[in-house]
């Protein structure tokens, strides 16, 4: 089981009593506009598979709670977090309400201009993979900086667009939840999974656009670096002695 969210309230979250091949997995902070058009190019290019979208809205924001209200479909979940909770937490709330097998978790600022369900299932059907998604990054020589990467084999998955097996990220103990900022929890949670001797693939050209990220953007450059700063830390309290986890060339 994941750190369930203190303090907050789920709505909406039983799980469906049948499983899903696959959950396309995101957490919303407002923006709407965004929100609608990944959810449009989910389902627009994965009707050849047994998926579900859950979105997670973690913005204590009225006009998204009516955007989602005006979103029906059998393949759609909902669930709202109230109060809101740190990023971390979000994305655990979602994982446990998810119904797939696979889960690809999702930054709402992604679009898909094609099918990215089959090759990630794909890489994930190798047993020794952990991870597999769109963008990866290796360490700069140390666990204290880490750059992008074309892969195939990454020391962790970006969080735009990243693949795994449910039970492998809940028996991980999900995101932790004390990164309430979303910078270099991807990075941590990658570790985790990874940390029992498990791979991490950059799956080449998959239909993924990146358009703004909104978390990125709304943060004065200040606070931003604080808090990334204050996520690194945290990152390097754990994981500081495991460089052996680095991949070398």
């Amino acid at each position: 089981m994941v750190d369930e969210p203190a303090g907050s309230r789920l709505l909406e979250v039983a799980r469906p009593p049948a499983s899903r091949e696959v959950s396309f997995l995101t957490v919303l902070h407002g923006w709407p506009a965004d929100a609608e058009r990944w959810l449009l190019s989910v389902f627009a290019h994965h009707g050849g598979h047994d998926f579900e979208a859950v979105l997670v809205d973690n913005s204590g924001d009225a006009r998204l709670a009516g955007w989602l209200e005006g979103r029906a479909a059998q393949r759609l979940r909902r669930q709202r977090l109230d109060p809101p909770v740190g990023f971390a937490a979000a994305v655990n709330a979602g994982l446990e309400a998810a119904a797939g097998e696979a889960v690809i978790l999702c930054d709402p600022g992604v679009e898909f201009s094609g099918d990215v369900a089959g090759p990630l299932l794909a890489a994930l059907a190798q047993p020794d993979v952990k991870l597999a998604g769109a963008f990866g990054v290796r360490g700069q020589g140390s666990l204290k900086e880490f750059g992008e990467h074309p892969g195939p084999e990454v020391d962790a998955v970006e969080g735009y667009c990243m693949a795994f097996r449910r039970a492998d990220a809940l028996a991980a103990g999900g995101f932790d939840p004390w990164f309430r900022f979303y910078r270099i929890a991807d990075i941590e949670f990658s570790f985790r999974m990874r940390a029992a001797g498990g791979r991490a693939l950059v799956v080449p050209n998959l239909p993924v656009h990146k358009h703004a990220h909104r978390l990125w953007e709304a943060a004065e450059p200040a606070e931003r670096d604080r808090l990334s700063k204050r996520n690194l830390y945290r990152f390097l309290d754990r994981w500081g002695k495991r460089a052996d986890l680095l991949l070398r060339d």
